[in-house]
């Protein structure tokens, strides 16, 4: 489903252009996220497996949630994650925002809670370690996203990046990312746009590839996960 011009409207400084122009990277990109995708869900099958059942187990809810993002040049898509929080999650932040109104600055500046009440146990340790983002893989293959991209945003946040959508929205969104390895959370949206205008602007397969260097250190360390 297309979303471009109903963003164009809801978003100054989003212009026809993002659509009509190729996504950055070209064959290159894409032929590196189709490789690397098939051969990332090949050799962790295994690990799927394993979480597939853990967070079934958790509380007997679904395994996988698809939520609504904006992808490249408006698309809408589903974002693949292993199931983190409680199934009836949206409800559970509005009674816990309209109980807690000090934590609505939070979630208005950042759309995240660094103690969030939806999250369950097992969701909690996958979100640590980035483990719950390991289905986006499957978005990868679909072309949906990339490898290496922008964090995949949806409609509320694109209009915090105000002139600068264009950048979002010219490019596949990604696995991960310059914010993913330079403190997501623990900066703030005005950086997390900024840094996804550096690497839009910036782009180079090198680039790509230091950036998936600098994933593994970021998501041990587990600095700015929750």
């Amino acid at each position: 489903m297309k979303y471009a011009a109903k963003l164009a409207n809801l978003t100054p400084g989003i212009s026809p252009k993002c659509k009509a122009q190729p996504p950055i990277g070209g064959a290159v990109k894409r032929g590196f996220d189709v490789l690397g995708a098939a051969a990332a869900l090949l050799l962790l099958s295994p690990l799927l497996l394993m979480l597939a059942a853990l967070v079934k187990m958790s509380d007997g809810g679904g395994i996988v949630y698809g939520h609504r993002r904006i992808g490249r040049g408006g698309e809408c898509f589903r974002c693949l994650k292993f199931r983190t929080m409680v199934e009836n999650g949206d409800e559970v932040l509005a009674e816990h925002l309209a109980r807690n109104p000090h934590l609505r600055a939070e979630w208005d500046a950042t759309r995240k809670l660094q103690d969030d009440p939806r999250v369950t146990r097992v969701g909690s340790v996958l979100r640590k370690l980035s483990l719950d983002e390991l289905p986006q893989l499957i978005n990868i293959l679909r072309g949906e996203m990339s490898i290496v991209g922008p964090r995949p945003v949806v409609e509320e946040e694109l209009k915090l990046y105000g002139a600068a959508a264009d950048i979002y929205l010219s490019t596949r969104p990604g696995l991960t990312g310059l914010w993913q390895v330079s403190g997501r959370n623990d900066v703030s949206y005005n950086a997390r746009v900024a840094f996804d205008r550096h690497y839009v602007e910036n782009w180079s397969f090198t680039f790509d590839l230091k950036i998936i260097a600098r994933t593994v250190p970021a998501v041990l360390s587990s600095r700015g996960s929750y």
